[in-house]
Formats: C-alpha cells, structure tokens, sequence
C-alpha cells in the first residue's frame, strides 16, 4: 500500500543513544517533510532521545508543482475537506504503525506534528488511531471531523493531549480556526494548550517552536 512506501526524512539520535520516543511530521499543502524535519534541531534540547520522521505526502500538489499534498484543497468545502482527511488518515494510521515497528517504539511514546494541512490529518488521525498515541502538536491548522468527538467513546476516540499555536495574522487559516479547534476539543473532553502569537502570519516562530518542544518533552519523557 502507498502508506507504507511514503518517502521519510529521518532524523536519529546522536550516535550511541537509543531512540526512546519518536516524532512523526506533517507537512502543509505544496510542501515535502523536509520543510519540517529541521524542527528536529531546536528540539534536540528537549528530545535526545527521539527520532523524528518527516514524511512526504503521498500525492501531487495540484496547486503547486513539484510539492506534495495529503487530500486536494481545490474544492474547498467542509464536505470536500472533511472526505479528503478521512480518506488520508488512513494512509496516515498506517505510517504510524510502520513507523513504530521500525524503530520498535510503542504507540504511547508516539507524538503527531502538523503544520496547516499536516495539522487537519493530525488532529483526525491521532485521537483515532487504534492504539493510543502520546499526544498532537498542531501549528497553523483547523479541527476537521470535530462533531462526532463529544459521541464518540474512549474505545475510538483517545482524548489525548492537544498542543495547539497559531498566528493572529494568519492570511490562510485564519485565526478564528484555533478558538474552534480548542473550543470544541475542550468540550469534548481533550487537554488543550496553546496560544495565538499577534502579528504571526501563516508560519511558526520561535515562540511556537519553543512551546511546542516543551509540551513534546512532557508527553514524551517519562
């Protein structure tokens, strides 16, 4: 199946340490994992023990040549949208437990990073994931599927810890996208944090770096 033969930018320990947890990356729309995978430098601090994998997408960009998308966003419709995650997530599952088998680290030390589009797949595929997951950064994404958490049980969905940072000037996914996604996790019984940084734009800083290693650090080190 495709899910298992995404091309993955890995970054390791440093030699002579055992990876103990590990950091998947899902990039945006147009973009390949290595506009992500560099995140694993300012982490390193938090995480020496991790191994971060930045997948590619499986699919074209049909909006911007030569880069990768995980669903079109051509028909961009609530409908179109939540269709086009449902059918990614599944290659997503699957690249969470190929990933855990390679390394041979347990789901519970498994942590999910998006940006924009990476985020709608992290915060559907993680909570769904069969077996629990450590937890789900999202930067500069939206809640997609939200209306089903609050019915859904803990045999399908896993209320996981959700780290959420957004910018206030974001021309892309505005940021009224991060009050949604905090408000109705919360509702449905997620521990979310987070922050909306004023004057961001359509991007992470170091701010969002910052508070971003630090709540994988929390998940992730016992």
């Amino acid at each position: 199946m495709i899910s298992t033969h995404l091309r993955t930018h890995v970054v390791r320990p440093e030699k002579g340490r055992i990876p103990k947890s590990l950091v998947i990356l899902l990039h945006g729309l147009g973009a390949d994992g290595r506009d992500l995978v560099g995140l694993s430098a300012p982490w390193r601090d938090f995480l020496p023990d991790t191994v971060f994998v930045a997948p590619d997408a499986p699919f074209p960009c049909d909006m911007s040549p030569g880069g990768y998308q995980w669903f079109s966003l051509r028909e961009w419709t609530p409908e179109s949208i939540l269709a086009g995650v449902k059918s990614a997530s599944v290659i997503v599952q699957d690249l969470i437990d190929a990933q855990c088998k390679a390394f041979d680290i347990p789901h519970a030390r498994t942590a999910l990073v998006g940006f924009s589009q990476g985020t709608m797949m992290s915060l559907y595929a993680g909570p769904r994931h069969k077996e629990r997951l450590a937890g789900v950064l999202g930067y500069s994404g939206a809640l997609v599927g939200g209306d089903d958490l609050m019915t859904q049980n803990e045999n399908i969905i896993h209320r996981i810890p959700i780290h959420l940072v957004h910018g206030g000037a974001d021309d892309v996914i505005p940021a009224s996208a991060w009050t949604h996604a905090r408000d109705t996790l919360v509702a449905a019984g997620f521990p979310v944090s987070g922050h909306i940084t004023p004057g961001l734009p359509h991007g992470i800083d170091d701010a969002g770096t910052e508070s971003g290693g630090s709540f994988l650090a929390e998940i992730l080190i016992p």
